[in-house]
This record gives structure tokens, C-alpha cells and sequence, in this order.
């Protein structure tokens, strides 16, 4: 999904990453804008959903895909990491494209991932927040 990747490298280079949350835990964490007043989008939706095209990777635990609304073509800042496999993510509302994945040996990526979800889902309605989101 190389769009989608630019896409995102491009967004975490603007800054809007900063100061942002994970929201929602329960078969994914997902994380973004929503819900946050001053914080818009530079670049607007990504032109095409990329699930079907170049190489599929499906939504499996720890990979990460951008989310949408019903429309296949309207994602944009929003993203989700996947707590379990999730592959009815690949098909319905014209797939969720995988853009990334958490390495299957980084332990502490894993744990950060869980240690997430488990304090969302403890705590309904909270915000676990990004301070600074970063390249490597």
C-alpha cells in the first residue's frame, strides 16, 4: 500500500499524530483526530483505497489499517491496529487496507499494544494519548 504509507509518513510529519489518542478498544485500538477540536487533516482523504490492489496483506493481530466510513474512498487520518485476526475487515465495506504491522519478536511494541487495549477497555470512554508520534 504504497499510497497509504506516504499518506501516513506525510501526516506524521505534520504533526497531527501529536497530541492525539487511542480511543476505542475492543476487536481493534484505533486511534486518531476523532473527538479532538483543533486538529484537521492537511491532506484530506487518501485518493483510493488500496485493499485490492499491489500486495494483500490481510487484517491480521497487529497489523494496521487506515479505517473509513461505509465508503471504500474516504479514509483518511484515522488508523487501527488489530487486536485479533480480523479478516472480515478485508472485504466488508470494500476492505480496510493494511498499511503496517507490528514485528511478530518486538516484545515491547506488543506490550504497548496490549497495555492499550487493556486500559481502554478497564476504562470506557478513555483516551490514552500520543504525545509525540515519530519515524524509525
Amino acid at each position: 500500500a504504497p499510497i497509504t504509507v506516504q499518506y501516513i509518513i506525510k501526516l506524521v510529519q505534520h504533526g497531527l499524530y501529536n497530541n492525539s489518542n487511542f480511543y476505542r478498544s475492543d476487536f481493534v485500538i484505533q486511534c486518531g483526530t476523532h473527538g479532538l477540536r483543533n486538529k484537521t487533516n492537511p491532506l484530506g482523504d487518501i485518493p483510493a483505497n488500496e485493499t485490492h490492489t499491489n500486495v494483500k496483506v490481510s487484517n491480521t493481530r497487529g497489523t494496521a489499517s487506515i479505517a473509513h466510513f461505509d465508503v471504500p474512498d474516504n479514509g483518511n487520518s484515522e488508523f487501527f491496529i488489530n487486536l485479533q485476526t480480523n479478516s472480515h475487515l478485508d472485504t466488508v465495506y470494500g476492505g480496510y487496507c493494511v498499511f503496517a504491522q507490528v514485528e511478530e519478536n518486538d516484545v515491547n511494541s506488543w506490550h504497548t499494544v496490549d497495555a492499550i487495549a487493556k486500559k481502554i477497555k478497564a476504562n470506557p470512554g478513555m483516551h490514552v494519548g500520543i504525545t509525540k508520534a515519530t519515524l524509525s
